[in-house]
């Protein structure tokens, strides 16, 4: 049972995290957005959903790549840039910033020899965008479960069973696909692949402009519509505090360095 004050602790490092990304980002022009329980939290609680242990932030392919090769250059000593080429034992596609100051053991990873940096963390996602159309739509949701499918163990592939090769291939068809980001366009902004979460489907004109959102009481990027991409990701009225049994916490360990 991780202590609330904890818990808040090591929120605050990470929005930390969250405000070094951000001047990052200003300062070389990238485009991101606030995502899933982050996003969620900044609507319902102008802050953390209280349980919550990380944050999630989106960005567009070309922007993500660009960040992986500003980060090495511009991340401060506090913050380790998590790949997997700078940590060789890390066995998923997507990057992460990953504290220096505190560390989290999560609950697939309870009682396991990790051999990768668990700092507390910032996931970081690439987007992509299709036609719009059925047949497109259908073809996403069968390689998100592929890649699920050959994906290392984790909280969202409790199942998983690691094929890199056979992942890189499935993630690659998705990344064939992309259409570019010309909002005049009937397109759809999806997650790549590289963190095979639930696999959502977003109107790109109710992602872009990008708009401003207060979390912590700052000013981050968010979707233009925030409603409309919650309504894409959750099935229940993401506006209701969950029952008590449900407000579940990823960690089940968190350690100040």
């Amino acid at each position: 049972m991780i202590a609330p004050q904890d818990l808040r602790k090591a929120q605050l490092i990470m929005l930390d995290m969250l405000v070094e990304f951000d001047a990052i980002c200003i300062k070389y022009n990238l485009k991101y957005w606030l995502d899933s329980g982050t996003l969620l939290g900044a609507v319902r609680h102008e802050g953390f959903i209280p349980w919550d242990d990380d944050i999630d932030i989106s960005m567009p392919v070309e922007d993500y790549n660009k960040f992986i090769k500003i980060a090495k250059l511009e991340l401060s000593k506090n913050i380790f840039f998590q790949t997997d080429e700078t940590d060789s034992s890390f066995k998923f596609d997507y990057i992460k910033l990953r504290s220096n100051k505190a560390s989290i053991v999560e609950f697939h990873e309870k009682d396991k020899e990790v051999a990768y940096h668990q700092g507390v963390f910032v996931d970081i996602f690439p987007m992509l965008t299709l036609p719009n159309a059925k047949f497109y739509e259908n073809f996403y949701k069968d390689i998100f479960k592929l890649t699920r499918d050959t994906s290392s163990i984790s909280l969202h592939t409790p199942n998983g069973v690691d094929h890199p090769e056979a992942r890189k291939k499935l993630i690659e068809s998705l990344e064939t696909l992309h259409q570019g980001w010309n909002e005049e366009h009937n397109l759809k902004v999806i997650y790549s692949g590289k963190m095979p979460d639930v696999a959502s489907w977003f109107d790109l004109d109710e992602v872009f402009p990008l708009s401003s959102i207060r979390f912590e009481g700052l000013a981050f990027y968010a979707p233009k519509n925030p409603q409309h991409y919650l309504r894409s990701l959750y099935s229940f009225n993401f506006m209701e505090l969950p029952p008590k049994d449900k407000r579940t916490i990823h960690a089940s360990k968190i350690e100040f360095n």
